[in-house]
């Protein structure tokens, strides 16, 4: 563990291989997914690290459901490489690809389930991030996957938890990161490629008002090549956002004005943001090239979310 006092950041945990899907537990533990090695770790407030699960594939986004476990994006697996000390993704799948899936996860005893790989007959590409809301389903996105020329389609999909049902609600637009607003009406995602957040409104769970288009309304435009990844909302609503490559960090969006505030990380893919503590301005930060997890207090109080365990 060190920190960096200037800016009071501590590094709380390295040698992870491509950490993601920070989720903050009541013991005051962070669980992290670490994509290149298939498996969910769990780091201790002392920077102790104990293996969760081993779900193989590129387990990514993460949250707790109703149950109190885990459910897990798997993006399928993807090809990293190591070059000058630093990981970096090509974002192409392993040579074994089959498809992406959600797995539900017990946090205890590491038990994994495969709960969907497939909606109406066709395979989930690349699940990358997720967000429960209140009536108890989860909203996920679809980054879809590229290798050589051909490329297959991303969206946004609504599930169950119990396995039952799942629905694509948007095909084709490659989203990654996924986060509701305090009240629960409105869907945010991130266009990485677009360098763009977009808010959708929510009519009913797993129901979005796509009049305005499968792209949604534009609520936060970043500088071009600064690409939002995964994201959390925080109590005020603002949407903050991993930012990768140009100008890497944190961006806080108020998606009523578009009003970004940066908060710089020295890690070229800055990829997500989770909130906790008992004031709820804990954030931890995955630094994914580096192989960190960032530990520092925030300026405003993260969003609590529908569940927890």
């Amino acid at each position: 563990m060190t920190e960096n006092s200037d800016k009071g950041v501590t590094i709380l945990a390295d040698g992870l291989c491509f950490p993601e899907g920070p989720v903050w537990m009541n013991d005051g533990t962070v669980i992290v997914t670490e994509v290149g090695a298939g498996k969910l770790t769990r780091i201790c407030p002392d920077g102790r690290k104990e293996t969760v699960a081993l779900c193989n594939g590129g387990p990514n986004g993460a949250a707790i459901g109703p149950d109190g476990m885990l459910y897990v994006c798997n993006n399928g697996g993807m090809i990293c490489y190591e070059a000058d000390g630093i990981l970096w993704t090509k974002g192409e799948p392993l040579p074994d690809y089959d498809g992406g899936w959600i797995d539900r996860i017990d946090p205890t005893t590491g038990k994994v389930d495969r709960l969907y790989d497939k909606v109406e007959g066709r395979r989930l590409a690349g699940p990358n991030d997720i967000v429960f809301d209140a009536a108890g389903g989860f909203w996920f996105t679809d980054f879809g996957k590229h290798s050589g020329h051909f490329t297959e389609n991303g969206g946004i999909y609504y599930a169950l938890p119990d396995g039952s049902s799942i629905t694509r609600i948007i095909d084709g637009p490659r989203f990654n990161g996924i986060g509701l607003s305090p009240d629960g009406r409105t869907l945010y995602a991130a266009l990485s490629f677009e360098s763009l957040l977009v808010g959708f409104d929510v009519t009913a769970p797993g129901v979005l008002d796509l009049s305005g288009g499968p792209a949604g309304r534009a609520v936060g435009q970043f500088k071009p090549q600064q690409h939002p990844d995964s994201l959390a909302v925080d109590a005020l609503g603002n949407i903050c956002a991993g930012l990768c490559m140009v100008d890497p960090g944190v961006g806080s969006v108020d998606p009523r004005t578009g009003k970004i505030v940066d908060h710089d990380f020295n890690d070229k893919l800055t990829t997500n943001i989770c909130f906790g503590g008992d004031d709820m301005q804990d954030a931890w930060v995955t630094l994914s090239t580096t192989g960190c997890l960032a530990k520092l207090r925030w300026n405003t109080p993260g969003l609590k979310l529908a569940y927890y365990a």
